[in-house]
């Protein structure tokens, strides 16, 4: 089981969770806004190598703690990965007091029904079982919603719950992501349906089970005020989705109940080529900005 501690932190304090889980395909994009393009590595090992030296810096800045950041979504090889002769995992918790999370998905597929669902994940049970020796809380998966198609949002809302089921049997909490993509052509259509289904699939868990949503920032301020009142949700976390951090955060602060899980939005001023003290100065003024919606309601 997630420890109580852990569990309790991000369920309860206020904060928000940072998403450092970009994986294989997001990562040059990543690294390219933070100043390293593609010509700079020239395999995946160096690209990912480069990728958890910028996520070092992050997790070790003075103001990536749990006061504030009160937990993190990591990709799988970070959360296998070392910081200062620790594993990652163990350092956030120990050192920063920040609840690690794991992405566990493998991808999309091609679209159908105006949705991704996610890619089998064939080796799952092997990987949530290295998470929980490791002392991770729980983990993050991503599908995606194109269209306000009824069958293929009920699709992604039912494999999101399933796939749920197994990740809890491990003791972990599990963080659902259907994302609802920002320039869908009837975004405000599509987050009704999904409100919907994502309802049933919370009304059939058993009693005591919770887990977390994570959700893009509906175009309707309070909109998922219902989900998260509900008594089978933990917590209802917002993407940025691919908005600025300014317009993010303006549009996190008119939903109650909401906090932030950013990840384009939280990096995007921060560069290699910045001295120590200006890259943390950076990222205290991200924190604080990101903080402050999470907390602080219109």
């Amino acid at each position: 089981m997630a420890d109580a501690r852990m569990v309790a932190q991000v369920t309860n304090n206020p904060g928000f969770i940072a998403a450092l889980d970009q994986s294989g395909g997001s990562t040059p994009g990543a690294l390219k806004l933070y100043g390293v393009p593609e010509s700079d590595y020239g395999s995946q090992a160096e690209m990912f190598r480069l990728m958890h030296e910028m996520r070092t810096r992050i997790i070790t800045a003075p103001a990536f703690t749990g006061s504030k950041v009160i937990g993190t979504i990591l990709f799988e090889q970070t959360m296998d990965g070392q910081v200062e002769g620790r594993s990652v995992p163990s350092f956030l918790w120990e050192e920063r007091g920040v609840v690690p999370f794991v992405k566990v998905d493998k991808g999309l597929e091609a679209e159908s029904n105006g949705v991704s669902l996610m890619k089998p994940m064939p080796e799952l049970d092997a990987l949530l079982e290295r998470a929980v020796k490791l002392g991770v809380a729980g983990t993050k998966m991503r599908s995606t919603i194109r269209l306000a198609d009824q069958q293929g949002i009920a699709a992604i809302a039912r494999q999101q719950f399933e796939i749920g089921e197994k990740i809890a049997a491990h003791g972990l909490i599990p963080i659902l992501e259907p994302e609802v993509l920002i320039k869908s052509p009837d975004k405000a259509d599509a987050e009704a349906i999904l409100r919907d289904e994502i309802k049933k699939g919370l009304d059939a868990l058993p009693e005591g089970r919770q887990v977390m949503l994570k959700l893009t920032i509906p175009e309707q301020p309070d909109f998922y005020l219902p989900l998260v009142e509900h008594a089978r949700v933990a917590r209802v976390v917002a993407l940025s989705g691919g908005y600025t951090r300014h317009e993010a955060c303006e549009r996190l602060a008119r939903n109650h109940g909401l906090i932030g899980s950013f990840s384009r939005a939280l990096l995007e001023d921060l560069r290699r080529s910045m001295s120590d003290d200006e890259f943390n100065v950076a990222l205290e003024a991200a924190v604080e900005e990101i903080y402050a919606a999470s907390v602080d309601k219109h």
